[in-house]
């Protein structure tokens, strides 16, 4: 049994939360009720402890206790810091009325707040976000506007959140002063974006930046687009990834997409921009680590992944590892058999999978360094995530007599191995 008596003007409130002896038989109902009961105790609590000391402010602390400033008294006292115990006078101070040194009474800068908090309803959050909202009403505002707009405010504070408050506070000062602030510039500052890219001693780069607000939201809702979870697929397996995974993957998508731009600045549409060095027979063996960009390595398979559907350069390497030749820039899907792939696999053609067009590699079904040709019936359209997995898991792709692309799943989800397609682009 837990007892609180707090006394208003003579009037006492006890408050008796019930607690079982045995929580974990609690039911969720009993939880519930007991958080909230013991919530509204807590906040009636630090109203009657406001109470007391906007009183020592009124008497001075100095003349009662010998401390400079309640802060300094109430730090010592609730074993606080200066920093944790000024926002708690402070805004005792803002809720309660005090008396000036010379006897005339201070009223207090929010009642009705103080009134609502009283009763338990709303905690210290709510209330610093009304104080803050009521510096902001202009100085030459009346005092019964001023009034009525913290009493909005209060009473929404019963029910509402930080985001409410948030929309209330725009009417507000809208209503009280429509003109607005007037503005210090003339004209607004540019934008300001930063963004920090450096390669850590692991092989992973950190980015890190700032960007101003509408840049911000644009890249937020690019991100999110393409970070949502991968549908639930026909065998029945769900997108595992945690968000920051999802975001980090939709990221690459999107520099997918930028790269293949055909008014991309020096790239002329090509999607790949960085330098691979690999020598040819560990290509075609997927064994082995290639030099990605002069800076870092790469596995031997993931080059073999990037040159589906890039830009290649052929260099011939002698034995001490000095180019001995180089050949022409080649490009391996052109535009028009990009566009007869998305016509024809509408997406990513793995089934079960959601993925469009834009977001796909063109896939040689047998790679180009074992021979295979550029033409439709060897490339099919992949999403990355099914790109990767087609080279680096256990299922195969192979054409069809009519020339559509299915593909054969490993023996441990289909011992027999049956063929399976993507019906979800075309019916």
């Amino acid at each position: 049994m837990f007892e609180l008596v707090v006394y208003s003007g003579g009037v006492s409130e006890t408050f008796l939360p019930e607690l079982p002896q045995e929580l974990w038989r609690a039911g969720k109902l009993e939880l519930a009720h007991g958080v909230q009961q013991f919530l509204q105790v807590m906040r009636v609590a630090s109203a009657g402890l406001g109470r007391y000391l906007a009183e020592v402010e009124s008497r001075g602390a100095k003349d009662l206790f010998g401390y400079g400033s309640t802060a300094a008294w109430f730090a010592d006292v609730a074993g606080l810091s200066r920093g944790e115990a000024s926002p708690i006078v402070n805004r005792a101070i803002a809720l309660n009325p005090t008396r000036a040194l010379d006897g005339p009474e201070v009223p207090a800068v929010a009642p009705a707040t103080a009134a609502v908090a009283a009763e338990g309803a709303i905690g210290e959050h709510r209330i610093e976000q009304i104080l803050e909202i009521l510096k902001k009403i202009p100085a030459d505002t009346s005092v019964e506007d001023r009034e009525s707009a913290e009493k909005t405010l209060a009473d929404l504070a019963r029910s509402a959140g930080p985001r409410e408050l948030v929309k209330a506070e725009a009417k507000i000062l809208a209503w009280l002063d429509p003109d607005g602030t007037e503005p210090k510039e003339p004209e607004p500052k540019e934008p300001r974006r930063e963004i920090t890219l450096e390669r850590r001693k692991d092989g992973f780069w950190k980015l890190t930046g700032l960007l101003d607000d509408e840049t911000g939201a644009r890249t937020a809702a690019a991100l999110e687009a393409h970070a949502q979870p991968r549908p639930v697929d026909e065998f029945g397996q769900a997108d595992l990834r945690m968000k920051c995974e999802r975001m980090g993957d939709a990221w690459a998508d999107l520099l997918d997409l930028a790269i293949a731009c055909p008014d991309q600045p020096g790239t002329s549409g090509y999607r790949t921009l960085v330098h691979v060095t690999i020598g040819l027979e560990e290509l075609k063996s997927g064994l082995g680590t290639a030099c990605l960009d002069f800076v870092g390595t790469m596995t031997a398979r993931e080059a073999r992944l990037a040159a589906c559907d890039c830009l290649m350069l052929p260099v011939v390497m002698g034995a001490s590892g000095e180019p001995l030749d180089m050949g022409r820039l080649r490009r391996f899907v052109t535009p028009g058999q990009r566009r007869a792939l998305n016509i024809r696999d509408g997406g990513c053609a793995f089934p079960g999978c959601h993925g469009r067009p834009k977001n796909c590699h063109a896939h040689h079904i047998e790679h180009w360094a074992d021979g295979g040709l550029t033409d439709l019936r060897n490339l099919v359209l992949l999403c990355s995530f099914h790109h990767r997995l087609i080279h680096h898991g256990d299922w195969e792709v192979r054409m069809a007599a009519d020339g559509l692309p299915e593909f054969i799943p490993p023996q441990y989800l289909d011992p027999l191995r049956r063929s399976r397609r993507n019906t979800l682009h075309h019916a």
